[in-house]
């Protein structure tokens, strides 16, 4: 069992979790994730890792509640426990001979574009981070990447934080006004990361992006995290999450996780119903 030592709300969806769990503190680095299930009739899901203290021994965790687990998972609170948390599963991300990066977060991909932009920047790279949110009210862990960037860029699609745009518009910028950038990190949805991948295609610039498709028991035996990458099927459990964003293929990936709408519609239903049963009995 492990415990919740720490829960915080970020926005109306969005909470982040500190985990006591020093075996995979000890082990964790960024680009890596957990599966979690809440208990023993649960769903096993899997989520990136945003933080980890050795010393302390803990793990923290950002989700948004979308479906019938992140809720149940946001209903706990601190001193709760988890029935089960693995981990670290998936392979570290590489930063060997970085000296100028381009982070960027898309919503909830904030969360984990947040270890990488820490990582990079101890280690002495120059970081610049583009964070994009729908509007001011979502937006999440602006002061940790301010404090873990060089430069922080923060805009929304209607510009309620007063700068109107997408990432893509920043990144643009940047790269236009003469930024030479050995690497850029792009993480956040699916069509984001595409949108990136192409423009940066365009400039001959290396771009990592981090694929969370459907995915079950995390140790490459269950296939349903497949993507295609450079034409051939990986894992993204095993030879992921991050991949070159250049070559992979995104629309396949949006066909996939849209697969099982239906499926998670349904689920969310039958426990909203119970849930009133519950209520009301």
């Amino acid at each position: 069992m492990f415990k919740i030592l720490k829960k915080e709300v970020l926005n109306t969806s969005v909470k982040l979790m500190e985990i006591e769990a020093p075996h995979i503190a000890k082990k964790a680095e960024p680009g890596q994730f957990i599966i979690l299930r809440v208990n023993e009739n649960g769903e096993r899901i899997p989520l990136t890792i945003a933080d980890y203290d050795r010393e302390k021994g803990t793990v923290t965790i950002i989700f948004q509640e979308v479906g019938k687990t992140t809720r149940l998972l946001g209903q706990l609170n601190e001193g709760d426990l988890l029935l089960d948390f693995v981990g670290p599963l998936g392979v570290a991300s590489h930063f060997e001979g970085l000296k100028k990066v381009a982070v960027i977060g898309g919503g909830l991909g904030t969360a984990i574009a947040y270890p990488q932009a820490k990582k990079l920047y101890n280690m002495g790279v120059e970081v610049d981070s583009i964070i994009g949110f729908r509007n001011k009210d979502l937006i999440i862990l602006e002061k940790e990447m301010q404090a873990a960037s060089s430069r922080l860029f923060v805009t929304t699609d209607d510009g309620s934080n007063g700068t109107k745009g997408f990432v893509t518009d920043i990144l643009k910028k940047l790269i236009e006004e003469g930024n030479n950038y050995d690497l850029v990190i792009a993480i956040g949805p699916l069509i984001m990361m595409k949108i990136v991948s192409n423009l940066t295609k365009n400039y001959g610039i290396k771009t990592v992006v981090s694929m969370n498709p459907v995915m079950i028991d995390g140790t490459g035996m269950c296939g349903g995290c497949r993507i295609t990458v450079g034409g051939r099927v990986k894992f993204a459990c095993v030879d992921g999450p991050d991949f070159d964003g250049h070559e992979v293929d995104f629309d396949e990936a949006m066909r996939r996780q849209a697969m099982y709408k239906a499926e998670e519609k349904k689920s969310e239903e039958q426990h909203e119903c119970r849930l009133g049963g519950i209520k009301n009995a």
